[in-house]
């Protein structure tokens, strides 16, 4: 099989054609799920990108892999001490290996290993080809490389060529000069004045008024990049940026078809594109970035054109995205390793059926420490958000939304359905089961980023961020976060905040 694996940072479905959206932004990739099957139910098992990448290509949720989050012990695999052999477990077991245990040749263009500095991602890849601009580069900086490779290989039988597109990664660096069409047509909007106004006296990291990040102070060098969300027509602007990102990586896998058309192996290659998860564009009042469990982070597009085209199909079933991991391997003639907590549903896929999961259980320990269950019930589909470390966000400990009515996750209604909010806890419990039997290690590695004193991008943040939300007229958010975190209150002076920074590195507002 020739298969190409197009990685789009932080794009979320529902701003495709294909899932519905009315904008004109994906046409490309529309055309691909016309000719392929679309699943509408994927979700990341870890969020964000290195949980997330990790998860995928390992085969194993965060909770037996050790790796949950971005920085401290959490963004490093489980130590397996005496037992390693001569190759890791990421090696031995891992998708790539797996894939050239059937003879295909695995290569990846991606700048993402050095940039998480996730050296574990890179076993199993006959070849990595790094762009060098640690996640910054534009598709216009990564496309043309794909297309070198494809002139040189792609022609020979059994590769598996995964491309890594960064441009719905903020701060967004379409060029200036790209303007596509539907910007003159304004955007679905579901925040009207007076959500808009809750969101403004609202707080935590990239909320409206500090969309930019901590301090308020916005990257300048990309002007597409909004601010601060202030006015309706600051909203349009975030919506507005993030969409011609969108529409400016789907011309360029435009170009990447022509490519493959021009070498005449188009129809010899299966097509995939699929996301390592998604975005929040206001959502839970946060703005440009992907910082929780739920469903706007977690919920990942997929398409899978196979070599040829099919009749286009809509796969409605739930799966997590290792899920899809271990079908290709399948699909592939490999065999899925025994580690996998990824289920391959190759056999549904031939058939053009429809084989999932009852429910799924997503995490995240990067900007908060939260797992999420997706589940439904009498026909009703809904999202459950458990907290352990709110990451200085106005988050209950417990919320419950019906994201078939409410995408947005506007309404919390927790407090209105306890037996549903039972339901998602029973099911959490069933999940977290399962994951302390089958994990070799005795901690569940949320534990280690609250031990080490919470989510890597707030650590040593709360100080200054208290000082910020007293001078923008927010004391009782003040108050109220020194109540709940009184250790990280108090670490005061900026001797004590450098301490705590030590060794964290400078670019973590961007770093998701």
């Amino acid at each position: 099989m020739k298969i190409l694996y197009i990685d789009i940072d932080s794009l979320r479905p529902d701003h495709l054609g294909c899932y519905g959206y009315p904008r004109n932004t994906s046409p490309v990739i529309d055309r691909l799920a016309r000719e392929g099957v679309r699943f509408e139910e994927v979700m990341v098992s870890d969020s964000p990108c290195l949980p997330s990448r990790t998860a995928l290509w390992s085969g194993r949720a965060g909770f037996r892999s050790g790796v949950v989050g971005h920085g401290g012990s959490a963004a490093e695999p489980f130590r397996e001490g005496r037992a390693r052999g001569f190759r890791d477990a990421f090696y031995r077991d891992g998708w790539m290996t797996a894939l050239r245990a059937t003879g295909h040749h695995t290569a990846s263009i991606s700048s993402f290993a050095e940039r998480h500095s996730a050296w574990h991602w890179c076993a199993g890849f006959n070849e990595i080809i790094n762009p060098g601009r640690f996640g910054i580069e534009r598709a216009d900086e990564v496309v043309p490389l794909a297309m070198e490779w494809l002139e040189r290989r792609g022609r020979q039988k059994d590769w598996f060529l995964h491309l890594n597109l960064w441009d719905t990664h903020t701060p967004y660096r379409t060029p200036e000069n790209f303007s596509p069409l539907f910007l003159g047509q304004a955007p679905e909007n579901w925040i009207d004045a007076g959500m808009l106004e809750r969101f403004r006296a609202g707080y935590g990291p990239h909320s409206a008024q500090d969309a930019c990040g901590w301090d308020g102070s916005c990257d300048r060098r990309y002007p597409r990049a909004p601010g601060p969300v202030v006015t309706l027509a600051d909203v349009r602007a975030w919506i507005d940026g993030y969409d011609t990102s969108v529409a400016y990586a789907d011309e360029w896998i435009g170009r990447l078809v022509e490519a493959l058309e021009r070498g005449g192996i188009f129809d010899e290659t299966m097509i995939v594109i699929s996301a390592d998860h998604g975005e929040s564009l206001g959502e839970l009042n946060i703005w440009g970035d992907h910082q929780t469990a739920d469903r706007l982070t977690c919920r990942v597009p997929l398409i899978v054109r196979p070599a040829g085209g099919c009749a286009g199909r809509v796969d409605a079933a739930r799966h997590y995205h290792f899920d899809w991991a271990a079908t290709l391997i399948e699909l592939a003639g490999g065999k899925v390793p025994a580690s996998w907590d990824g289920l391959s549903f190759a056999q549904a896929f031939a058939s053009g059926r429809d084989a999932g999961r009852e429910f799924l259980v997503t995490s995240h320990g990067a900007w908060c420490c939260q797992r999420g269950v997706s589940f439904t019930q009498s026909g009703h589909d809904y999202l459950a958000l458990v907290t352990y470390h709110d990451g200085y966000k106005d988050f209950f400990p417990f919320m419950l939304y019906e994201v078939g009515v409410d995408p947005h996750e506007a309404r919390n209604i927790a407090a209105a359905r306890p037996d549903l909010v039972g339901e998602a806890c029973r099911l959490l419990a069933q999940w977290q089961r399962a994951a302390m039997q089958a994990s070799k290690s005795d901690v569940d590695p949320l534990m280690t980023v609250l031990r080490e004193g919470g989510p890597f991008h707030c650590l040593g943040e709360l100080p200054a961020y208290l000082e910020r939300l007293r001078r923008t007229g927010r004391e009782r958010h003040a108050r109220a976060l020194a109540e709940r975190h009184p250790e990280a209150a108090n670490v005061a002076s900026a001797a004590e905040r450098a301490t705590v920074r030590a060794g964290m590195g400078t670019a973590r507002s961007s770093a998701g």
